[in-house]
This record gives C-alpha cells, sequence and structure tokens, in this order.
C-alpha cells in the first residue's frame, strides 16, 4: 500500500512520518493484504491537532476517519482505531462485497459543488436563479444493496450515499439522522401519487 503523511500549519517530522507509516500500514495489513493508498493529514484546529486518515482498500471503496488530540501522536492514534474498528466490524462483507463486485453494476453522473447563498446575494428580482457552480465532476452511481451502502457511507465517514438500489434498479439515499440512527429514502415503496393512484 503507499501511503503519504502530510501537514498544513504543522511541520510533520521524521519521527512522526514514521510511526504513521508503520501503524497504518499494520492496521490495515491485519484486514487487507492489498489495500490500494493511504493519506494522512495533520492539522491544527484551535489547540488542538487535527488527524485525517483516508484509506481506498478497493475499487470505490473508502475508509475514513479522523480525530483531535492536543498532541499529533494521540490524535493520529485515535483515528487509526477508528479506521480499525471500522475494518473489523465490516471486514467480511468487504471480502464477499469485492469479490461479487459487477464491473457494470454503476452509472455515470454529474455532481456538482454550489457556492453557499449570502443574504447579500439573495436578489427579490430573480429568486428562481440558478445557484452558482463552483466545481463539476463526473461520479459514479454504483448499485448496491441497502445493507452495502450503509456500510459504505459509514466506511467513508459522509452524511449521506446515493446509490442504486439492487433490488429493483431504482435510486435510492440512505443518510445519517440528527438523532443518530440512519434513514433510507426509497421512491420506489413510497405511497402511490395521485396520478399514479387514478384520483385527481
Amino acid at each position: 500500500m503507499q501511503l503519504s503523511v502530510k501537514g498544513k500549519q504543522i511541520d510533520v517530522g521524521d519521527s512522526l512520518r514514521a510511526h504513521v507509516l508503520s501503524s497504518l500500514e499494520n492496521t490495515v495489513e491485519k484486514y487487507f493484504d492489498n489495500a490500494l493508498e493511504g493519506v494522512v493529514h495533520f492539522s491544527r484546529e484551535g489547540q488542538s491537532f487535527r488527524a485525517d486518515i483516508s484509506v481506498h482498500i478497493g475499487h470505490n471503496i473508502l475508509v475514513q476517519s479522523h480525530s483531535l488530540a492536543a498532541d499529533p501522536y494521540p490524535a493520529f492514534d485515535g483515528a487509526s482505531e477508528r479506521v480499525a474498528t471500522q475494518l473489523r466490524r465490516y471486514k467480511r462483507r468487504l471480502r464477499d462485497h469485492h469479490r461479487n463486485r459487477n464491473a457494470k453494476e454503476s452509472m455515470a453522473a454529474q455532481q456538482y459543488i454550489l457556492a453557499p447563498e449570502g443574504e447579500e446575494e439573495v436578489r427579490s428580482d430573480n429568486s428562481d436563479a440558478d445557484p452558482v457552480i463552483i466545481a463539476e465532476m463526473t461520479t459514479e452511481v454504483e448499485t448496491l444493496t441497502v445493507g452495502i451502502a450503509v456500510m459504505r457511507m459509514d466506511l467513508a465517514d459522509l452524511p449521506a450515499l446515493l446509490f442504486r438500489n439492487s433490488a429493483h434498479g431504482g435510486l435510492n439515499m440512505v443518510y445519517r439522522r440528527g438523532d443518530g440512527n440512519i434513514g433510507w429514502v426509497d421512491p420506489q415503496n413510497g405511497p402511490p401519487s395521485e396520478n399514479a393512484a387514478g384520483t385527481k
């Protein structure tokens, strides 16, 4: 696995770099011996140090975590422990998913990053104006089971994940609710609309 260690407003010395490379490689290889790459990023957040870990363990399978501490070493160790916990929890399902993955099970989609709308930018004469697009990129919407989608969202530490439901091929979304539970949106199983039900 190719690993890189970076710092923003912090000097990552040889000792910290060696600790990160040795520890993360051992953690990941305990569960997956053919992970693709990993990046560890250190930064300052107030008086604390923040360690962000991102590891690609397979095609479109990303494991991410972060941790804050008063020192960079415990910040990294906390984030590394979360990666180990996630890999341990999903080890069997990840291996089964990797073996059964079909390259044709995704569709291309456009992903946009929109500028936030500031109060000073709100114009009363054209309230339906399109938002300002900051970036545009191509992404993949994969065909997954609901369980695998929840796992992938958890591993990548995402707030939500859009996917095609393998049961019926329709678009679905799983997301983190404010109460800590996972929400699931499935338009295929929603109540029929008035037009579909034949009522007016």
